[in-house]
């Protein structure tokens, strides 16, 4: 009898305690990203929001550039002792068979198919099919941060997509709002950011945006979810707590 009073004077103090501890994290959560909480078009805090992420301008084709110490496989269709897997270089040149050096960093993969193919046919084939597959990608460094389960920076490839590098982060925490992944990267000298819904993604009705290098992901915490652990945690220990008193064993040692 004597537990069950003190049940019900102590859990619902543990309760409002929970709540208000939650209230409190939430305002600092809320306002760490007014940016990216904002509608699209508006600009906080030196953020744009955009709906969908641009592709950094950085070429032509607006392919992820290729830089210093990329490793690429060169295939050459139907002339095997011109394949090559090579490494750019830190003046970011390449070196390939009869031709030489041949200029890498700053292009896209594309834009050096097209230049080895010139190359090669100026002298020495006629019409070079030329692929350059990025076998490695020094730049290709994404960040994923917030309710992930191992957050950390990841090497991507240039076929990386949002829901491919949260996975590598292993998976959303049990308490992140799968409706609030925001993605930021940076268009020359300005920083923009789009929110993402994992569910929509999955079930089709949003694309999977494609990550670049030097990209960052957030994803945030559900306030509700956060609210059922504080409450479940506060329930716990008012439990424990009556269960000392109960067996006479003092609160505080």
């Amino acid at each position: 009898m004597i537990q069950k009073t003190i049940l019900r004077f102590i859990i619902p103090v543990w309760i409002v305690f929970a709540l208000s501890a939650c209230t409190s994290m939430a305002v600092p959560e809320a306002n760490s990203l007014t940016s990216a909480d904002a509608t699209v078009g508006e600009q906080s805090g030196g953020v744009r929001v955009v709906a969908e992420l641009p592709a950094p301008p950085s070429s032509a084709s607006g392919e992820q550039p290729l830089a210093p110490n990329d490793i690429l496989e060169v295939d050459v269709f139907q002339v095997d002792e011109l394949d090559r897997t090579v490494q750019v270089s830190a003046n970011g040149a390449i070196s390939l068979p009869l031709i030489g050096k041949v200029q890498a960093a700053g292009k896209s993969a594309s834009e050096l198919e097209q230049l080895i193919a010139a190359s090669y046919s100026r002298s020495y084939l006629q019409n070079p099919q030329v692929s350059v597959f990025v076998k490695e990608s020094s730049a290709q460094k994404v960040t994923v941060d917030g309710e992930v389960r191992k957050p950390g920076v990841f090497d991507g490839t240039l076929q990386s997509s949002l829901t491919g590098l949260i996975a590598q982060a292993g998976g959303l925490t049990d308490i992140a709002d799968s409706d609030r992944v925001y993605v930021f990267r940076d268009i020359g000298r300005e920083r923009v950011v789009a929110n993402y819904s994992l569910k929509d993604i999955r079930k089709g009705e949003r694309r999977d945006p494609r990550l670049y290098g030097g990209d960052v992901v957030v994803v945030f915490a559900s306030g509700g979810r956060v609210a059922m652990r504080n409450l479940k945690e506060a329930l716990g220990v008012a439990t424990s707590g009556v269960t000392g008193i109960a067996r006479g064993v003092p609160l505080v040692q």
